[in-house]
């Protein structure tokens, strides 16, 4: 594996960074939260850049680079707190159909991906388990053609998108792994929205009753798609690792600005000697978080075969290091950092919002465990509800 970015690499972190601190500063975010006003102009220029078409291949229409470039736009996208459908179209959406669908459906989903069309994910249930295996939907075949859906999934982001990347579980006679995955237009499903953390984020939950869904949008075989959803999933959660680890990084830069301009007793409060251990317990817990998320996408895509575990052990990472830097961040920087005007909120809300979705720090934690042999399988497992 090569640890260094590349020229190519360095230069779009940087163009990166200075498209999104001139076009999605946080008025662009409090735009949505506060009036409700999406940011449809932040999304084309998104699109003019060629950013969704990044890694997906020529032949679709794209660009054809890897994940870690995806990795370095996501990371600058959680510093900016960058609202749209970028995480769930790039990240979630496309590489579910890259593992599961057929040349012909690739070819039709990924391209309309590369020239703007949304998607997003929709596979958890209530307690946020997203394991293939555990899929809140269950699929059978309708006489004569196509298949019909029921239940419900949960923590949809960007629910509105034009196109909704589903997994469902078989009937228990069905031959195979009992994993199908499916695409659903918008408006097929019934949608509801869920109030959150983080309004600067968008969940809702999908209701399916008997929806039935033409054979053209089932994704490869139905009964074969269990290793090709983990495959996605495993992706999906490095990429929200490392969006995490951006926002992380602009808490960090933050509350060292605020230290540093914030007297008392006539010098700078970052100077105190219990300041500077709470920055550097959160120093090192981001570049722990970093350097897990930046090995765990080398694992996919390199395809190594140890990406089901790094990709575990980023979200954990990630997960702490956003649970010590929002306690500590505001702490530090003490009543202002709670008020609605001063924007830490905005960061704190998002970086716990990701620390709940795709697996808990604790829910991960338990999957390492079982991947090195430490405990039973995880379907024993009892998940927490993930709240709201």
């Amino acid at each position: 594996m090569d640890f260094a970015f590349s020229d190519e690499q360095t230069a779009l972190r940087s163009s990166a960074r200075a498209m999104l601190e001139r076009h999605c500063s946080t008025a662009v975010v409090r735009d949505l939260v506060e009036r409700g006003i999406a940011p449809e102009p932040l999304w084309a220029r998104m699109v003019g850049l060629d950013w969704p078409a990044l890694a997906i291949t020529e032949s679709a229409g794209g660009v054809g680079q890897g994940f870690i470039e995806v990795a370095v736009l996501v990371e600058e996208l959680g510093r900016v707190i960058a609202p749209g459908p970028f995480l769930a179209t790039v990240t979630q959406f496309a590489p579910l159909v890259r593992e599961c669908g057929t040349p012909e459906q690739r070819d039709r989903f990924l391209r309309a991906v590369a020239t703007g069309a949304t998607g997003t994910l929709a596979i958890s249930g209530p307690a946020g388990d997203w394991r293939p295996e555990r899929a809140a939907l269950t699929a059978r075949p309708r006489p004569g053609g196509g298949w019909l859906l029921d239940g419900s999934v949960h923590h949809v982001l960007d629910g509105g998108a034009a196109e909704i990347a589903v997994v469902a579980r078989l009937d228990a006679g069905s031959d195979g792994d009992g994993i199908a995955a499916f695409v659903v237009p918008r408006g097929a499903a019934r949608s509801e929205p869920v109030q959150t953390l983080d309004l600067s984020r968008p969940v809702t939950t999908l209701r399916f009753e008997s929806l039935t869904v033409p054979d053209e949008r089932v994704l490869g075989t139905p009964g074969r798609c269990a290793a090709g959803v983990g495959r996605a999933v495993e992706e999906a959660t490095v990429a929200l690792a490392l969006e995490m680890v951006g926002t992380c990084q602009r808490i960090f830069d933050t509350v060292l600005d605020y230290a540093k301009a914030r007297e008392q007793f006539g010098v700078a409060i970052g100077s105190f000697q219990a300041i500077k251990h709470k920055f550097a317990d959160m120093f090192v817990a981001l570049e722990r978080a970093r350097a897990t998320a930046y090995f765990a996408a080398l694992t996919i895509a390199e395809d190594d075969e140890r990406r089901t575990l790094a990709a575990s052990m980023a979200k954990v990472a990630a997960g702490d290091c956003a649970r010590l830097l929002a306690q500590e961040g505001i702490q530090t920087m003490g009543g202002i950092g709670y008020t609605w005007e001063h924007d830490m909120q905005l960061f704190a809300k998002r970086a716990k919002q990701g620390e709940l979705l795709l697996g808990t720090s604790a829910q991960h934690r338990q999957r390492v465990a079982e991947l090195i042999g430490l405990t039973a399988d995880a379907s024993t497992a009892v998940t927490a509800p993930v709240p709201a």
